[in-house]
């Protein structure tokens, strides 16, 4: 597939040189007065927007994801690698699931152009997925396989605002003083939020998470000390859980007491109603936490944004924390 991919990449760069000549950044800047700037998920869109704040309006910003298909699955279109090729400053997650963003890259005709991989920036603090008692086993790979879903974190997110700040200095060094600022207010934000999301969890009756559902949010239990179980992975493509999986979740449910069966965003809470149908007293409630996998256009020109996405979730912690 990915040898496929090379090729595809390889025939659509060729194409797109008969009218695209080798560019720079002050070369973007000069032709359309904009800065070119490429995310692949809406959580590095939205934390870009922020950086930007006034200056929104010298940049041109593409969520690439903006159709609600999952990173997992996603592929890129011509216009996307296109787009990836022309642009100011990329950015990506880094996982498995971006391993078309090399061929993309490797035919960039912007010689300045500032990369962001998120897993890179993040280094030592990037985990690897976790296969916690009662989950679904997955096929085993060579070497490790790392947990992509690092935005569900506050305090990588953080992190990773401040390094898109100080790019944006170095590609736009005229609005530093700006990006710098709106730097500093968004991260006091999302600092803000991450101690609400501590103190809840030091108020809370029970210190456990179960998800009938794949289960990215592992960065957001450790970082307030969390334990889960889940029926698979945060990566899983599996959609079908055994029996055994089943009546697993279902036991811990009625061992811990819990109220609440978590899933993920989406329609699809089969497994979550099986566990519950399963548990003793078959009334538990079934909410669920958004990763933020799916967000859409649509939903960013309706006004949807990182930082209150998080506080819905915040707001369903507290309930599964009953």
């Amino acid at each position: 597939m990915k040898k496929i991919l090379s090729i595809f990449v390889a025939a659509v760069m060729a194409a797109g040189m008969f009218t695209a000549c080798s560019t720079s950044t002050e070369e973007n800047v000069e032709a359309s007065g904009r800065l070119q700037i490429v995310a692949t998920i809406f959580p590095e869109y939205d934390w870009v927007m922020n950086v930007l704040g006034d200056e929104a309006g010298n940049a041109d910003v593409t969520m690439l994801l903006d159709s609600g298909v999952d990173l997992h699955s996603f592929q890129p279109t011509a216009d996307d690698i296109m787009k990836i090729a022309t642009c100011d400053m990329f950015i990506y997650v880094g996982g498995e699931s971006d391993e078309w963003v090399e061929d993309a890259l490797s035919e960039a005709v912007n010689p300045d152009m500032v990369v962001i991989n998120l897993l890179d920036v993040l280094g030592d603090s990037v985990m690897e997925e976790e296969l916690v008692e009662g989950m679904e086993g997955e096929e085993e790979e060579e070497g490790p396989e790392y947990d992509e879903h690092v935005w569900l974190s506050l305090r990588n997110a953080a992190v990773l605002t401040q390094c898109i700040a100080d790019q944006l200095c170095v590609i736009d060094p005229a609005n530093t003083d700006a990006y710098t600022a709106n730097a500093a207010s968004y991260i006091e934000e999302l600092n803000e939020l991450d101690a609400e999301y501590s103190s809840a969890v030091e108020e809370a009756d029970v210190n456990t998470l179960l998800f009938g559902d794949r289960f990215p949010f592992r960065y957001m239990t450790e970082d307030y000390g969390l334990d889960y179980y889940a029926a698979f992975v945060g990566c899983s493509a599996e959609t079908e859980a055994s029996f055994e999986t089943i009546m697993f979740l279902a036991g811990k449910v009625d061992e811990l007491g819990l109220n609440t069966v978590l899933t993920i965003e989406g329609t699809d809470h089969r497994i979550a109603e099986t566990v519950v149908e399963n548990t003793a007293s078959s009334d538990q409630q079934i909410l669920s936490l958004d990763s933020m996998q799916s967000v859409t256009a649509e939903d960013v020109a309706n006004g949807a944004s990182y930082i209150e996405i998080m506080r819905s979730n915040l707001d369903i912690l507290r309930q599964a924390l009953q």
